[in-house]
C-alpha cells in the first residue's frame, strides 16, 4: 500500500500493482467499487458514545440539522460548526436506543471534536444530562461498498436475510451477529454513491 498520514493514523491511499502508476491504481480501485465490491478499513474514524436523557437536545445544538425525530435504529449525516461558524467536522450519528447514540467523526478531527463536546457540556450547557465517551479504540470497522456488497456481507452473517433492503433500509442501523456468534453493528451508509455498509465489531 501507499500510505498517507491522517490524524494519528496511517491510511492506505491505494494498492499499486506491479508496473501500475498511482493514478492507475486509484482508477482501478474506484472502478472495482462501482462494478463489483471494495473494502475500506474505517477503524480510524473517530467514534464517540453519547448517552443520557438530554442526548437529542445536545445533538440538536452541536449539529446544523435536527435530531429530535431520529428514530432508534436510524443514522443521520450531520455538519458540526465551530465557534467561527465554519464547518469543523462532518460524520454520521447512529441512534442505537432511546438515549444511546454513536457519533462518528473524520479521522483527523476525532480528538478536536471530543474536546469541543466536553467543553460545551462542562462550561456552557452544564444543565444537560449527557455523557460523552471516546470509543474510537473500542470499535474496529470496515466499509463494504459496491453492487455486490450485500452478497458479501450476507455470506458473513449468521442470519443472511437480515441484510435485505426491507430489514436494513438506507441509513438503517442494527445489531446482529457475524458467523461464529460475533456481535456487530451494521449501518447502511454510503459515501461512494454505491450500495454500502459499515460493520463495527
Amino acid at each position: 500500500a501507499v500510505f498517507e498520514p491522517v490524524g494519528d493514523w496511517l491510511r492506505a491511499r491505494a494498492y499499486q500493482q506491479a508496473g501500475e502508476s498511482f493514478t492507475d491504481a486509484v482508477r482501478r480501485e474506484s472502478l472495482t467499487a462501482r462494478e463489483k465490491v471494495a473494502a475500506l478499513d474505517a477503524s480510524t474514524l473517530g467514534k464517540i458514545g453519547i448517552r443520557g436523557k438530554d442526548a437529542r437536545t445536545f445533538l440538536n445544538r452541536v449539529y446544523t440539522n435536527a435530531w429530535s425525530k431520529l428514530a432508534p435504529g436510524k443514522a443521520r449525516y450531520g455538519l458540526m460548526l465551530g465557534e467561527d461558524g465554519m464547518v469543523m467536522d462532518d460524520g454520521t450519528t447512529w441512534r442505537l436506543s432511546e438515549n444511546d447514540f454513536l457519533l462518528t467523526t473524520t479521522m483527523t478531527n476525532a480528538a478536536k471534536v471530543m474536546v469541543w463536546l466536553e467543553e460545551l457540556l462542562q462550561l456552557r450547557w452544564q444543565d444537560l444530562r449527557v455523557h460523552v465517551t471516546s470509543v474510537t479504540d473500542q470499535w474496529a470497522a470496515v466499509s463494504i461498498a459496491g453492487p455486490k456488497a450485500r452478497d458479501i456481507i450476507a455470506a458473513c452473517l449468521e442470519h443472511p436475510p437480515f441484510i435485505s433492503n426491507e430489514n436494513l433500509p438506507f441509513m438503517g442501523v442494527a445489531e446482529t451477529k457475524l458467523k461464529g456468534g460475533i456481535d456487530c453493528l451494521i449501518a447502511r451508509i454510503s459515501f461512494s454513491g454505491e450500495l454500502a455498509y459499515e460493520i463495527y465489531v
